[in-house]
């Protein structure tokens, strides 16, 4: 099955417009992805008729917006392959999710002499909350090193990992689009009796996921990124590890008893969503997975791998040899994420460049400054695609980059 994007385009209105006489491509998915119609719809369509807060009331409104808010959450349990929607645990994104593994678990476990893995190609969001707590509690932290080709270098990996208590790692780079050898590194992880953190942004969107399959004990994504609203993202955990962790945030809905000595906590997954949750977006997240399912995630993946192939192969041919594509350099071992140099020329004067050409692309560090040191430079100017994305897409990305090279070189 393969995509036809001609008719995906037409369900984002946004795509349809035209930027100084031009038309719009769109490649900046990694950073949020844009929203189809069904999307938009469900959302105007819940607030404007089922719209209440959810669990507390018993009058009808309050108890359809509920069932609404839980069907959400059985939706993203199905999704990722989890068999108990309790194990969901709606957050604001995946920064938050990624936090409160670190601020509930890793305080409740981590300390002087123990240790957490972390791969060099992080997103600043699965490393400033370990940096933050190694620097209160004490506690090592490790890093896996990225080879020549832009792979993670796993010769050192057992020893990396002796007497650690947990493996945190992107399964897609954000920057590199780099998808790391997951079974290898939970298997490892698991020999040296670790947990595993999986930061999972950049690749639930745009593969089969399966949490069960994959054997690991977290998983964070963000809404934003798949098609749905901003304001939600997904902690998932399993059931065992998220009841032994103390709760993240105190205040009402997640308690089952307050007294003047102290309180206790409700079941899971309240637990971990205090005040008023996400509940429109959770409506717009839901409609961002019935979207995706439709579509068939073998289907988005063998699209994205195809376009991978095609970019890899054209743009070096369009803008000739200063051109530097940082990543992986077979499509077999990455995903649609290009992060792009030309000699000479900085990353945001290319991605202005590109603006004129109504090319929307992303210049910076990216959130992953450790990486950029690694790799010799300060910034670089990435172009990500998504399932709207097609051949004609990657041929005016080329098409500009050389009209870029060409006004530098001047």
């Amino acid at each position: 099955m393969t995509l036809d994007v001609a008719r995906i385009k037409q369900d984002f209105p946004i795509l349809a417009q035209r930027q100084d006489d031009k038309p719009l491509v769109f490649l900046d998915s990694a950073a949020s992805s844009q929203r189809p119609n069904q999307v938009l719809e469900a959302m105007t369509s819940f607030a404007q008729s089922d719209y209440a807060n959810v669990h507390r009331g018993v009058y009808q409104l309050a108890e359809r917006a509920t069932n609404r808010f839980e069907a959400a959450r059985t939706a993203v349990a199905s999704f990722i392959g989890a068999s108990k929607p309790n194990e969901v645990i709606f957050t604001k994104n995946a920064t938050e999710a990624l936090n409160l593994v670190a601020q509930s678990w890793g305080r409740a476990n981590l300390g002087p002499g123990d240790a957490v893995v972390l791969s060099l190609m992080e997103h600043h969001a699965n490393i400033v909350p370990w940096q933050m707590l190694a620097t209160e509690l004490g506690f090592e932290i490790r890093w896996i090193e990225i080879d020549d080709d832009y792979n993670l270098d796993l010769s050192n990996l057992d020893q990396l990992l002796e007497g650690a208590k947990l493996l945190a790692f992107s399964q897609m780079s954000n920057v590199l689009g780099t998808i790391a050898p997951t079974e290898v590194l939970v298997d490892a992880a698991r020999k040296a009796g670790a947990l595993v953190l999986l930061d999972a942004c950049q690749s639930v969107p745009h593969a089969v996921t399966n949490v069960v399959e994959a054997d690991v004990d977290f998983i964070a994504f963000s809404g934003h990124k798949m098609l749905g609203p901003t304001g939600i993202g997904v902690l998932w955990g399993r059931e065992h590890l998220l009841e032994e962790m103390p709760p993240f945030l105190g205040g009402g809905g997640m308690i089952l008893n307050v007294t003047r000595e102290g309180f206790s906590t409700a079941e899971l997954p309240a637990k971990f969503e205090a005040g008023t949750p996400p509940i429109i977006e959770a409506v717009g997240l839901h409609a961002a997975i019935d979207y995706l399912n439709d579509l068939g995630m073998e289907a988005v993946a063998a699209h994205e791998h195809e376009l991978t192939k095609y970019a890899l192969k054209t743009l070096p041919d369009i803008v000739g040899e200063p051109l530097r594509i940082y990543g992986p350099s077979q499509a077999s071992g990455r995903g649609a994420v290009f992060s792009i140099g030309i000699e000479t020329v900085h990353a945001h004067d290319i991605s202005q460049i590109l603006d004129q050409h109504a090319v929307c692309i992303r210049p910076g560090h990216h959130c992953a400054k450790p990486l950029m040191k690694k790799m010799g430079v300060s910034a670089t100017a990435r172009a990500s695609l998504y399932i709207y994305n097609d051949t004609a897409d990657v041929d005016a990305l080329g098409a500009a980059l050389a009209a870029s090279n060409d006004f530098f070189a001047l």
